[in-house]
């Protein structure tokens, strides 16, 4: 869900004519919607621990003069269909991780300080009433 989605929501629970069944509608949609990105962060984890343990690997074999230590990657890679095919894509990859090594060089030279006191919460929509 995007931000303009989460301030769309707040605004909507911000409305003092938002109707119960209104609200009911919305808490149902957020579930599927956690349940969704939940469920797509467990595969996205499943796919990094394979391609980590598959590098861990190929490091291991390296280290023990394995005859074919890359076997475990080029596995792993094939099995999500992503072996380069030929000269201009294993070109094109190694330019696209560069670009990514510097890019993340870049972020992490700026990663900007939080701040340490007290958190300020941004208040979206029209009309706002406070409890008495």
């Amino acid at each position: 869900m995007t931000r303009s989605e989460f301030d769309d929501i707040r605004a909507f629970l911000a409305d003092e004519a938002t109707h119960a069944g209104d609200l009911l509608r919305i808490a149902r949609t957020l579930i599927d919607d956690l349940e969704h990105a939940r469920m797509r962060e467990a595969v996205l984890r499943t796919h990094y621990l394979r391609l980590l343990t598959a590098a861990r690997a190929t490091v291991a074999a390296d280290l023990a003069d394995a005859p074919d230590p890359m076997a475990f990657v080029k596995h792993e890679l094939s099995e999500r269909g992503q072996m380069p095919a030929d000269g201009e894509a294993v070109q094109r990859i190694l330019a696209d991780a560069r670009t990514a090594a510097l890019l993340l060089a870049c972020l992490e030279e700026s990663v900007p300080q939080r701040p340490r006191g007290m958190r300020l919460r941004r208040c979206v929509g029209m009309r706002r009433a406070l409890p008495h």
